[in-house]
């Protein structure tokens, strides 16, 4: 049995005013993903249990089978793995945004411009993260041995603490950050982490405006009219977590098909193997069509491939209503349809698309609730709907809560 899963990231959607009433999934031309639906079963599904914040690090984990109550230990240990870096039983990640904060017109508040400062490169960010590592030996000198900045790509980086046996930890278990993208456009005066070790993070954050002011690499932005590096955001703080092989949990292994390095991370520590593809960028001007060649290509050695692609995710948080139907469209057109007719000439396969949570246009951030999910191939009897999107999947009546028993469902052959 061949198996492929595609995570339209964020695109679950409500619907908009800009797209005649109708939500991006229906606005959008998507005859594969209907295609699907005709031969198979479209419903809902919801990966982001209450307690939990709804981001794709919680939503992904389910989508992958796993159940986040379980196993989420928090964002940047995830992302630490996808870098190779192993976290010790005294060990703490912290994601690092490069963000551009401006002061409003009044001077008394400050607004979250800009969650990627401009999609900076990772060059540009590499050195200014070395800047900010410097900043932090000089003006607290007795964390730097502990604390080290650590690049990844373009403006998503991490802020790692090494613990010592015995010690403890700055870093408490309510610690609580709230992530930039959900920020966009607002006030950050209410935002700052809260808990043990709050304080230390929102020193450094504070600092980071002064290690970084003068860069070069700032001025050259500047210059080029584009957005500098005001400040270093941290949030998704946790320790190591622990997941169980995904080959002890479903019999089966994946491979996974991301920019993105918290789905690099998911796919590591679930023991899937990871395909880098030229020209993914997760971002609206990656190369869809390169990722649907890739998942066929693996498909002719794998039994499971997972294509994630953040774009429509990216669009939400724009706000950008027209970019997110492109988005979609080009996710079935270059992705989906490929697939389903390579499918088409393998005698037993499924294929599942859903999105990991609903990325509203309107408020431009990540949101729990329901998603619709489409599953056809071999085994599974179709239901009589002619499309996919959030309104034809509530009227299925199909609802497989909660969302990591998607997977079980989606592997289950008899």
């Amino acid at each position: 049995m061949k198996y492929v899963i595609v995570i339209p990231d964020g695109a679950a959607d409500a619907p908009q005013a800009s797209l005649g009433g109708k939500t991006p999934f229906q606005a959008a031309r998507t005859p594969a993903m209907d295609a699907l639906a005709a031969r198979g079963q479209v419903g809902l599904t919801n990966h982001v249990p209450d307690s939990l914040p709804p981001g794709s690090e919680v939503a992904c984990m389910s989508l992958m089978g796993y159940d986040p109550l379980a196993y989420f230990t928090g964002r940047a240990p995830l992302e630490a793995a996808a870098q190779g870096i192993t976290l010790g039983p005294d060990d703490w990640a912290v994601r690092c945004n490069l963000v551009t904060i401006r002061s409003v017109e009044s001077g008394s508040d400050s607004v979250m411009e800009d969650f990627t400062a401009g999609h900076i490169t990772t060059e540009e960010g590499t050195e200014l993260l070395a800047a900010a590592q410097q900043g932090l030996a000089a003006d607290f000198p007795d964390l730097a041995d502990a604390w080290q900045f650590k690049p990844g790509v373009s403006y998503r980086n991490l802020l790692m603490y090494r613990g010592k046996s015995g010690t403890v930890p700055p870093l408490g278990s309510d610690l609580r950050a709230t992530p930039p993208h959900d920020l966009m456009d607002k006030s950050v005066a209410d935002s700052f982490p809260r808990g043990t070790g709050s304080r230390v993070l929102t020193e450094i954050m504070a600092k980071s405006a002064i290690w970084l002011a003068g860069h070069p690499v700032n001025k050259a932005r500047i210059a080029a009219g584009k957005r500098p590096v005001t400040h270093v955001w941290l949030w998704g703080v946790g320790r190591a977590p622990a997941m169980e092989p995904f080959t002890k949990k479903y019999g089966t292994n994946g491979t996974m098909i991301t920019a993105v390095d918290l789905l690099r991370g998911l796919a590591s520590l679930a023991g899937w193997k990871r395909l880098e593809v030229a020209g993914a960028t997760g971002y609206l001007d990656t190369d869809y069509a390169a990722k649907g060649r890739a998942a066929i290509a693996e498909l002719a050695t794998a039994n499971l491939v997972c294509v994630h692609v953040e774009a429509p995710d990216e669009a939400s948080h724009q706000g950008d209503a027209v970019e997110k139907v492109k988005a979609i469209e080009e996710i079935d057109a270059k992705i989906v349809k490929p697939i389903a007719e390579y499918l088409a000439g393998v005698a037993e396969h499924r294929i599942l698309v859903c999105p990991d949570h609903p990325t509203f246009i309107t408020t431009k951030t990540h949101s729990r609730g329901p998603v619709p999910f489409v599953m056809a191939g071999s085994g599974i009897t179709p239901l009589g709907q002619k499309t996919y999107d959030e309104i034809a999947a509530a009227a299925s009546g199909v609802s497989i809560l909660p969302g990591w028993k998607l997977m079980g469902e989606f592997l289950r052959t008899k």
